[in-house]
């Protein structure tokens, strides 16, 4: 009996940098202190570039002229623990690291599906690997070591 493979929803996350060299983490709006990279799936027909720029515009409410994709990195790959979701047995993400470069202003987590509570800029080596999910924990581990050399 072969194992079937699973459903993989291809899915993007940003990044976003500020000046000062922090990183924008985001508080999901249903669970308090769990805090994340803004991210979603790609739709049919997307580019990862587009689909990058849609899910920050709908969770974040920037604009593609607000940010600056400088480094893309794919095939982060996380398997829900409680069965399919959606369709899907997990996701594989590509990260794009992104100058941010408007203001502060500019970030809105009130948006009209929202998906976030709170937002803050923080030092790579202050994000908290008890803020994840154990199902992501892996790939943050990953991503934070590939994109900062930062050890979670």
């Amino acid at each position: 009996m072969s194992k079937k493979e699973p459903r993989i929803q291809q899915n993007v996350a940003g990044i976003l940098k500020n000046r000062e060299g922090k990183v924008l983490i985001c508080e999901r709006i249903n669970i308090r202190n769990a805090w994340q990279f803004p991210q979603g799936g790609v739709d049919a027909g997307e580019t990862l570039e587009e689909a990058l720029v849609r899910e920050l515009g709908e969770e974040i409410g920037i604009g593609p002229k607000d940010f600056r994709i400088v480094e893309k990195r794919g095939g982060y790959r996380y398997l829900f623990p409680s069965g399919p979701k959606r369709g899907h047995d997990g996701k594989e993400q590509t990260y794009f690291l992104c100058d941010f470069l408007a203001e502060d202003s500019k970030i809105n987590v009130a948006m009209e599906h929202p998906e976030f509570r709170a937002w803050k800029w923080i030092e790579p080596v202050n994000f908290r690997s008890e803020w994840l999910p154990p199902m992501k924990l892996d790939v943050y581990r990953a991503v934070f070591q590939d994109f900062f050399g930062v050890r979670l």
